[in-house]
């Protein structure tokens, strides 16, 4: 139980020892800090010891306990009073209910109403210091989560959630100071190469460099978190301080590679006529920063300088999508590299607006997924696990990024088309091999039949065949049965008529002549063992 301080205050000292043995202080949860014979020593000591609760007497000499407990009420407000009265006097009773006195008890004083007023203290102050703990609790974590209040206030003001009627009031509330006048928001990206793995401390990093080193006569910086990357809110004398704005940021993009080890982009809004409408600039901000695929190493864009003056247009024509084709499905590596290179060639020349080079790129990503799908080919082993088409040119860090991504992409879409066209050829050529194999010693057999067999174009097999196999169908037919018809001699001891027959030889000589051009040697000779 903890123990309140009292001040008795009366000028007869009988009453004063009288009351401070007849209660048990301790037990009832007070202590008696001091007396006072008069209202003037009762104040001084008041101030001295700060007692929780003052007992006085009224009607004493040079200030009564009315006027100490006027005085004190304006002194230690938090001070209880209790008013001992030998007057049944109705005015000084309306008097000390004025004064907020706690009790106002008539003496004779008995211990126990005294005791009684007592315990009803200490259950008012126990319940008033119980209710200032948990104020004070309360304050505490009101103050440590004052960081993250004014971070949530700054990232919906940034991002137009909060009404604009509303945003003086709520700055005041977590302690913001944004005064009217013209504002614009820079957005600060770093590029991801550069960072060391830890976001939020890169965040804080960046937020600190630009509080601190930023310096531009006329302006003020505030650099927030937002969004996993840092806004810079800038009050500005007027509008006509961007240019210098956008060279202060470009001093400190360069002076934050050496000192942070990080390479800084910033996306600069326009400017707008209050922080009410921040939000609006911070848009511009964002589109600004999303333009740094686009303008190679710049660093510092503003959205007032990136909108196209005229509309230029680039599109991927039939042409190119013949090109495309050429390149992918019967190209070498160099021809598809050349191919996209090209491309994003025609992308940096034409100076687009960011949504229609996005839209050019998403007409050649379209393309490579139609012909994936097309040949077949696995679409998730060409653009990832998962792949849905949904990429945006804003992924990338620059045109340089992108082109190492749409090459990659396009490269293998070129090796499972090329893998799958020679998995085919293999497939076709075996079958051919198999169907001469069964049918070498028809004398009909000619690449016309094959082809009817395969459903393939004469023209096409043949091509197809030789790159395959280094042989015509006829050389490769003609070795077939010259292979048959020295193993038939060898082996057996038909007539050379009839193993003519049955590779496919109608007429002997002829046969006898083909046999000889092959083995150097007439088909007898070979049967009986002499040599070439």
């Amino acid at each position: 139980m903890e123990v309140y301080r009292v001040l008795l205050v009366d000028d007869e000292e009988e009453i004063r020892e009288g009351i401070r043995h007849k209660i048990n202080w301790m037990e009832l949860g007070f202590e008696l800090a001091g007396f006072a014979a008069d209202g003037i020593d009762a104040l001084e000591l008041a101030q001295r010891l700060r007692p929780d609760v003052v007992l006085t007497d009224i009607k004493m000499p040079r200030m009564d306990g009315l006027e100490l407990c006027r005085r004190l009420k304006s002194l230690l407000p938090e001070t209880k009073t209790v008013v001992l009265s030998g007057f049944d006097e109705f005015e000084c009773a309306r008097q000390a209910v004025g004064l907020g006195v706690f009790e106002y008890l008539l003496k004779p004083i008995r211990a126990l109403e005294l005791g009684g007023a007592l315990e009803r203290l200490r259950e008012r102050l126990d319940r008033e210091r119980q209710e200032r703990r948990e104020i004070e609790s309360l304050r505490r974590r009101y103050e440590e989560s004052l960081p993250i209040l004014r971070e949530l206030f700054y990232t919906r003001l940034l991002d137009g959630r909060i009404p604009p009627g509303q945003v003086a009031d709520q700055a005041a509330r977590y302690g913001i100071e944004l005064a009217q006048g013209c504002w614009t928001v820079a957005l600060v990206l770093a590029d991801a190469q550069g960072k060391n793995g830890e976001a939020g401390r890169d965040e804080l990093s960046i937020q600190s460099f630009f509080q601190r080193r930023f310096s531009l006569e006329g302006c003020a910086l505030r650099a927030v978190p937002y969004n996993d990357m840092v806004a810079l809110l800038v009050h500005m004398r007027d509008e006509g301080q961007i240019d210098p704005l956008t060279e202060e940021l470009g001093r400190l993009c360069a002076l934050a590679a050496p000192l942070l080890g990080m390479t800084l982009f910033v996306g600069v809004g326009r400017p707008c006529p209050g922080p009410e409408l921040l939000h609006e600039s911070m848009e511009g901000a964002a589109a600004a920063a999303n333009y740094r695929v686009l303008m190679g190493t710049e660093q510092v864009l503003y959205i007032g300088d990136l909108e196209p003056g005229q509309s230029a247009c680039l599109a991927l024509e039939e042409a190119d999508h013949r090109a495309l084709s050429a390149a992918v499905k019967l190209g070498s590596r160099e021809q598809v590299a050349q191919f996209i290179h090209q491309q994003m060639d025609r992308v940096r020349e034409a100076r687009l607006s960011l949504a229609q080079s996005h839209m050019f790129f998403l007409e050649i990503l379209t393309a490579l997924t139609r012909m994936a799908r097309a040949g077949e080919a696995d679409i998730e082993e060409i653009f990832g696990p998962g792949f849905t088409g949904m990429v945006s040119i804003t992924d990338f860090c620059s045109l340089d990024e992108l082109e190492e991504w749409l090459l990659g992409r396009t490269l293998r879409l070129w090796e499972q088309l090329n893998r799958q066209r020679s998995d085919s050829t293999w497939k076709t050529v075996e079958r051919a091999k198999s169907f001469i194999a069964q049918h070498y010693a028809d004398k009909e057999l000619s690449v016309e039949t094959l082809c009817a067999h395969l459903h393939l174009s004469p023209a096409y097999f043949s091509t197809l065949f030789k790159r395959e196999t280094q042989k015509s169908f006829i050389a490769y037919v003609t070795d077939l049965r010259m292979e048959q018809a020295a193993r038939m001699l060898q082996d057996t001891d038909e007539k050379t008529y009839l193993i003519a027959e049955r590779t496919g030889y109608a007429d002997p000589n002829y046969f006898s002549y083909v046999f000889k051009r092959h083995f150097g040697i007439s088909p007898s000779k070979f049967r009986a063992g002499q040599q070439p």
